[in-house]
């Protein structure tokens, strides 16, 4: 019995040597590029603390990049010489990087966790890197308002006016918002956007900025502005953070997915230990460590979130029924187009 039992033993630590080996054998120094603040301080807690005590050779270096134009502007000046291994951007802009040829391609073969993640999250980066959060556009407002903003349909509010900070294009804020006001007028805007543009004409005398500087959050905070478009995690946080001065709305006529793409950078210097991090940035521990810290929605299927934060993301089944579906691919064509409308009918009502 002693020697079946070691005979057992030796058997199960010979299987599980080739990932302590994997664990021991990766080292040095990865950078990782994504967005400062808030996202940053609870990225480094939930996902890269936990990466770096199961690889205690490797040191990850977070980059702050500023926005994702800026971030896909860093990989490609860097492109002859890489400084960066792993990326975090929107997928509209890591769309663009993919087809400079910036980032590689992740199999299957070498990412099995890619199996795991939610169809949408695959098929966000193509064969190029998958989602690794999901956000959406939310209504941002002053807890004290009365009353309290409880549609879309009620920014166009009388008593709004001069209070509202909106995010215009080429700001994917605002690109949600013309699809999200071209679904609540009863249009598609993969036909059209004229029925969003003549609202949202409306409603511009009562935007007070087109670029809120700083974000939406802070001039709600400051008493700048009452009403404001951002996204649900900044949103959540920022309510705890103040003790519920401000709250998040996600409208019943819909939001829309901003998506978020991990990215591993062609000719990456380190790039075993860089495929690592992504691998375990996809994993079900981590995203649940940073849905549940952060409220960004999980890409992994399998990752099993807590009740409560669960329902302050848009993967509860009840907010999921509520989603607008967005190509944004096919938005990222149109770009240029949306924006030029923005600024000819919209932004010009104003004045």
């Amino acid at each position: 019995m002693l020697t079946r039992r070691l005979v057992i033993q030796s058997g199960l630590a010979t299987i599980a040597m080739p990932a302590v080996l994997r664990a021991q054998t990766l080292s040095g120094q990865i950078t990782l590029m994504s967005y400062a603040g808030i996202f940053q301080d609870n990225y480094t807690k939930a996902v890269i603390e936990p990466f770096l005590q199961a690889h205690p050779g490797v040191k990850v270096n977070y980059v702050p990049g500023g926005t994702s134009a800026q971030m896909v502007g860093s990989v490609r000046a860097q492109k002859a010489d890489p400084q960066t291994d792993v990326a975090i951007m929107d997928v509209t802009t890591s769309s663009i990087g993919n087809l400079e040829g910036l980032f590689e391609k992740l199999s299957l073969s070498e990412f099995p966790v890619l199996n795991e993640l939610l169809p949408a999250a695959r098929a966000a980066g193509g064969d190029f890197g998958p989602a690794v959060t999901f956000d959406h556009l939310v209504i941002v407002q002053d807890a004290a308002l009365k009353p309290q903003i409880a549609k879309l349909a009620d920014l166009w509010r009388p008593d709004l006016k001069g209070q509202i900070a909106l995010s215009a294009p080429p700001n994917i804020q605002g690109l949600a918002l013309t699809a999200m006001t071209e679904k609540m007028e009863g249009g598609d805007y993969r036909k059209s956007i004229d029925a969003a543009m003549k609202k949202l004409k409306e409603l511009a005398p009562s935007v007070t900025t087109f670029d809120p500087n700083p974000d939406g959050y802070s001039l709600i905070l400051n008493g700048v502005a009452k009403v404001a478009t951002g996204w649900n995690a900044r949103a959540q946080l920022y309510s705890d953070q103040t003790g519920g001065k401000i709250n998040a709305l996600l409208p019943p006529e819909g939001s829309v997915f901003q998506i978020n793409t991990i990215n591993l950078t062609a000719g990456s210097k380190n790039r075993a230990a860089a495929a690592a991090f992504v691998a375990h940035a996809l994993s079900a521990g981590a995203q649940k460590a940073f849905t549940e810290r952060m409220f960004y929605a999980p890409t992994n299927a399998k990752a099993q979130i807590e009740a409560k934060a669960l329902a302050r993301t848009a993967a509860s089944p009840e907010n999921l029924a509520r989603m607008i579906p967005v190509d944004w691919n096919e938005v990222l064509k149109v770009r240029d187009q949306w924006n030029n409308r923005w600024r000819r009918e919209v932004i010009t009502a104003a004045r």
